[in-house]
């Protein structure tokens, strides 16, 4: 009789696996689609090439930030704390197309950061000379009668500077393995490379620099149209099938979660420090736990 029992938990394994399997392999797919587009898989071919000369090396602390599936959460801190400065907001409401393609917009994010982070130094400074390219091309006049270009190098470090402290909050808060201090210097010293290829002047090398830098811009950022608009639509009407959703509102209620305080004013969501600390956090390791999951890191 044992014999047969041990055979059927063996069969009852093999059947689990082959469906835990058959959905890792789905979700992973559905995730690269969106993320990295159809074409992902040989994308990420192109940029791994071995023997190749590249901006960083293995053990950089930026390819293990970029590599996290914290990332999805700090993109989204991002763009809602971006967007809380009028002429960058400009910008982005008068010549971006994330509400017409969304995808389509994260997708191309999405392949700077990996070209850049871990591809070849010359798909690096591609990437970097596209974006460049791109940025001459976005000026104009913000809904407050001010001028704005792309190119100014103050909104080009504040775009940089939420940036990298968006994915390095959402790291040391849900990232598998956080970074110490030293890490944590070494991460905003490393993105300061590109920040200068994009035109950053003095990108901060420092955490203690990088939040200098960021309370510098306080008396700047406040909430307007244009920024409620688009926390909205990131927020609340995300362009996704309803079964999706689901697992958005994790994302959502994690990012909420990493806000700076001072943000929450000008976003008009309110500091529920209890709620974050035992409801909203939970959600987000959930998340991220699930994510890399489904789409573990190539060894």
């Amino acid at each position: 009789m044992s014999c047969w029992h041990d055979e059927e938990v063996r069969f009852d394994r093999a059947i689990v696996g082959d469906a835990l399997g058959t959905v890792r392999e789905a979700l992973s797919k559905a995730l690269r689609d969106r993320v990295a587009g159809p074409d992902g898989e040989q994308r990420m071919m192109q940029l791994m090439q071995p023997d190749a000369p590249r901006w960083f090396a293995e053990d950089r602390p930026i390819r293990r930030v970029h590599a996290d599936a914290s990332m999805f959460i700090g993109g989204l801190r991002a763009l809602l704390v971006q967007s809380l400065h009028p002429l960058a907001m400009a910008g982005v409401a008068q010549h971006s197309d994330y509400r017409s393609d969304p995808w389509g917009r994260l997708q191309r994010t999405a392949d700077f950061l990996a070209a850049t982070s871990f591809g070849p130094a010359d798909e690096a400074q591609r990437a970097v000379d596209l974006v460049n390219r791109v940025h001459e091309r976005v000026h104009g006049v913000a809904s407050d009668g001010r001028p704005y270009s792309a190119r100014d190098p103050h909104l080009l470090r504040w775009v940089h500077i939420i940036e990298i402290d968006s994915f390095l909050v959402a790291h040391q808060r849900f990232g598998d393995f956080p970074l110490d201090a030293a890490g944590a210097d070494g991460y905003v010293k490393d993105a300061a490379v590109i920040a200068r290829k994009l035109g950053v002047p003095a990108p901060p090398e420092s955490v203690r620099a990088l939040r200098d830098q960021i309370s510098s811009y306080r008396g700047e950022v406040r909430g307007t149209k244009e920024s409620r608009d688009a926390m909205r639509y990131l927020l609340f009407e995300p362009p996704l099938p309803p079964v999706a959703r689901a697992a958005y509102s994790l994302l959502v209620a994690a990012t909420i979660s990493t806000l700076p305080r001072w943000s929450r004013v000008h976003l008009n969501l309110p500091y529920l420090p209890l709620t974050e600390r035992f409801a909203l956090t939970p959600l987000g390791d959930a998340l991220t736990r699930a994510v890399r999951w489904a789409m573990p890191q190539r060894q």
